[in-house]
């Protein structure tokens, strides 16, 4: 069905357009003082164009514009004629300003444009990178959530990905040096080559110097990827961590961070990690993550702090409690994100 759309009541989704309102308030309020006053306001009813142009596109700027020339020839009949040309001259510059004002919006628009144009693209490739992962296999629950630095888009270098393998359920959770596309594109072909040997290399540290070689073929020499790539398998877990944050057990209200050992040089540097087994109880999370958790800092600069949440993640379901902690770190952070986020949170279920 179409919509009918007049100048003052043109309407989104049944909300009058906040800019036109805007637009023809502050036009309002300068036409009412000059036809109160003795001052003479009409090259400033453009005004009301300008405030238009910030807000609306550029028809709409051009209505309150338009408005803005005529009540200023309506104008010349508030005030003595003393000069026909000095109205003339406030006359031409009104309209000069409108078609500024009207210029200016079509800019905006046009450059809003083109950026929700790249945020489409670039939300499609991390949406092609970062594949959504199953709520469970076999015995592992499991839940991720992605939160990206970039306010524009979701678009980073942080990384996940399962995998249901021979050898048990895989997991990998890394961070790419660096932000934007490129590093999307480094984080694709760290999941390539994970999801590639993931179901061929039966020890979980040659399956990470395999991704190492892939990275180190075109990788730059400052470029690198922490990651730390576990496997589950019935009650145990191995983990290999290459330079990566480790992960936190929580089982019950006890949380521990779990012990992975030195962390190796991360992928891409020559990464060679040794391996840690550990006990995965029946009802126990664990939580892998990335630096985005953690460097999130408050106003004051202080560090979130994820010791005081952290019982928490044994708390509802898997999914509630990923919620719940990035809920508290935005809300901690002022939603203000100085680095990418990516959390797996996996559980032992029944065996």
């Amino acid at each position: 069905m179409t919509k009918s759309r007049t100048a003052l009541g043109s309407l989104r989704g049944g909300r009058v357009d906040p800019g036109l309102v805007a637009g023809f308030a502050v036009l309002a309020v300068l036409v009412l003082l000059s036809a109160t006053t003795s001052v003479q306001l009409i090259a400033v009813f453009a005004a009301g164009a300008v405030v238009a142009s910030l807000l609306t596109t550029a028809r709409r700027t051009a209505y309150v514009g338009i408005a803005a020339v005529g009540f200023g020839l309506v104008a010349t009949t508030w005030h003595d004629q003393s000069s026909a040309l000095d109205f003339f001259v406030r006359i031409f510059l009104c309209a000069l300003l409108v078609l500024v004002a009207v210029q200016a919006a079509a800019l905006r628009e046009n450059r809003e444009g083109r950026l929700e144009r790249m945020t489409v693209i670039a939300e499609t490739a991390q949406r092609a990178v970062l594949r959504s992962i199953p709520t469970a296999i076999g015995s592992v629950g499991l839940s991720a959530r992605y939160v990206s630095a970039t306010a524009e888009a979701l678009v980073g270098g942080d990384l996940y990905e399962v995998a249901a393998t021979p050898f048990g359920v895989r997991v990998i959770v890394g961070d790419v040096r660096g932000k934007g596309l490129e590093a999307v594109q480094t984080a694709a072909a760290v999941l390539g080559a994970f999801r590639a040997a993931a179901f061929t290399e039966p020890d979980l540290a040659a399956l990470s110097r395999t991704i190492d070689e892939t990275l180190g073929r075109f990788m730059e020499d400052e470029e690198f990827v922490t990651a730390i790539v576990g496997e589950f398998h019935g009650d145990r877990v191995t983990l290999a961590n290459c330079g990566h944050h480790p992960p936190l057990l929580v089982h019950g209200r006890e949380v521990t961070t779990v012990d992975t050992g030195e962390p190796t040089l991360p992928l891409g540097l020559g990464s060679d990690p040794g391996l840690t087994e550990h006990a995965w109880p029946e009802g126990a999370r664990m939580l892998f993550y990335t630096d985005g958790l953690v460097e999130a800092r408050d106003r004051t600069g202080e560090f979130f702090p994820l010791d005081d949440y952290a019982a928490e993640i044994g708390e509802g379901s898997v999914e509630d409690a990923l919620d719940r902690l990035v809920d508290r770190l935005l809300a901690y952070a002022g939603h203000r994100m100085n680095d990418d986020l990516a959390l797996v949170l996996a559980e032992s279920e029944s065996h």
